[in-house]
């Protein structure tokens, strides 16, 4: 997707970007004890678990995972298929790379994630230098397929398994040590006609709640506070006669876990069981990531998205009456096939309606293996694209600033997770997944203060 943006406030002029610092030599380096190991996460928070997980497994073999590609012997990028011009954004980015062989002529590249399956047959034609291509179901493999590649064998393993959730494998996270993330569904069986989840991450299989458990009362035990559940449709997990809601109760049992949040829910999946189990229990924050996608029911149908409008509203009706002070945030793509003008004015109709308190937007691109690019034409014209998304960003901008705008003067539950990336405020979220920027010396990380929201910045809360 073309220009893929998240409004949590008002947006203002980027600061021109900071030349970018000379990096030393590999020989100039300190040398670390094992192979070096550099992993370059781009996507979403399921691939930032793979990530965690892929460095897991290559440490129990020996790997150390440096923060600079300048001192790896192995590069690994772990793409994403979702964004336009992925496959692109992989060459280019692993171009850039490359200089760095010119101190190490032994640096391994490799590909793994969802652009793996797509880019198989490609790599050794139009990117020599890659040595590794690995799916997400190689993970287990994955210090074996490393290995291989740096013993100078060009290794493809993007086979699909419908089995694989990596039940007692542990992950090396690169997070705030507050909020740990938990993965408890792989794949997708939806096949809304533009995505392409389905065909690089397989048919949708639950983890085991034992599986779930453990690691979350792992997280417990290293101090985080709060657990993030993970999973395509996480909402329509199910495991033997375990559902989603069942999970919930379980995991808020965990001492230590202080909050829980999920993403990302399918609208379908909301039942009536699982709304109350979340009004009861304290620890699910009250924010939801619901991908409405389209205002326009024919939108919603060419999408195959399996619920109207109106059951989006209904469904968001009930919600708020269960959580009246839930935050909502959504997905909204513009210029999918076939769209009208009519469509887009349903689109903006369902935001004035539904008033959002964030958005990611983006416009229809063609994914290449999805039924809308095999089936479907895509006939909207990029101007219109452009025109349409700057108009749903300019609508979202005014909710989402009246959001920010209507907690001030409110007391906030704050988790702490760290510093700002200034260095000059402590930075924390609210149960509403809101940003807050608060006094130096308020609290640590890990830490629940509770503070009086004071302004907003429009991006975020401002306590004190």
């Amino acid at each position: 997707m073309t220009r893929l943006v998240q409004i949590r406030g008002t947006r203002k002029a980027p600061e021109p970007p900071a030349p970018a610092p000379e990096l030393p030599a590999a020989s100039e380096l300190p040398r670390i004890a094992g192979p070096r190991v550099y992993v370059e996460t781009l996507g979403c928070q399921m691939n930032e678990a793979d990530s965690a997980l892929i460095v897991g497994q290559l440490a129990a073999r020996g790997y150390v995972r440096v923060p600079d590609p300048a001192a790896a012997d192995v590069i690994l990028l772990n793409t994403c298929a979702v964004r336009e011009k992925a496959e692109e954004r992989v060459y280019g980015r692993t171009s850039q790379l490359l200089r760095h062989r010119k101190d190490n002529p032994d640096l391994v590249f490799g590909i793994t994630g969802c652009m793996a399956e797509h880019l198989r047959d490609k790599v050794q034609k139009q990117a020599p230098h890659i040595g590794l291509v690995a799916g997400p179901d190689s993970y287990r493999r994955i210090g074996v397929l490393v290995d291989r590649a740096r013993a100078g064998e060009r290794v493809v393993d993007v086979a699909l398994d419908r089995e694989e959730t990596y039940e007692g494998l542990d992950g090396v996270p690169d997070d705030d040590g507050v909020s740990g993330q938990v993965t408890i569904q792989r794949g997708c069986d939806k096949f809304c006609t533009f995505c392409v989840v389905p065909y690089t991450r397989g048919r949708e299989r639950g983890v085991a709640p034992r599986e779930v458990l453990r690691q979350a009362r792992q997280l417990a035990e290293r101090g985080y506070k709060e657990i993030v559940l993970l999973g395509q449709t996480v909402n329509s997990y199910v495991w033997e006669d375990a559902s989603f809601a069942d999970l919930l109760r379980a995991l808020a049992a965990i001492d230590g876990v202080e909050r829980i949040r999920f993403t990302s829910p399918y609208p379908v999946d909301f039942d009536e069981r699982l709304i109350a189990t979340m009004a009861e229990l304290e620890k699910v924050c009250p924010y939801i990531h619901l991908p409405a996608q389209s205002g326009s029911d024919r939108m919603l149908t060419a999408m195959k998205r399996g619920y109207s409008r109106g059951e989006f509203v209904d469904l968001v009706g009930r919600l708020r009456a269960a959580l009246p002070d839930l935050a909502l945030s959504t997905d909204l793509m513009v210029g999918f096939c076939g769209e009208t003008e009519d469509d887009h004015a349903e689109t903006l109709s369902l935001m004035r309606e539904v008033r959002f308190d964030s958005a990611f937007m983006f416009r229809y691109s063609d994914r290449g293996i999805t039924y809308a690019a095999r089936k479907l034409q895509d006939d909207v014209p990029d101007e219109v694209k452009g025109r349409r998304l700057q108009e749903v960003i300019e609508l979202q901008e005014q909710h989402t600033r009246a959001s920010h705008h209507s907690r001030v003067g409110k007391r906030e539950r704050v988790l702490i997770s760290g510093l700002s990336h200034r260095g000059d405020r402590v930075l924390g979220r609210t149960p509403r997944f809101q940003s807050v920027l608060l006094p130096l010396g308020t609290g640590s990380p890990g830490q629940t203060v509770e503070v009086e929201i004071t302004a907003t910045t429009g991006h975020s809360l401002i306590a004190g």
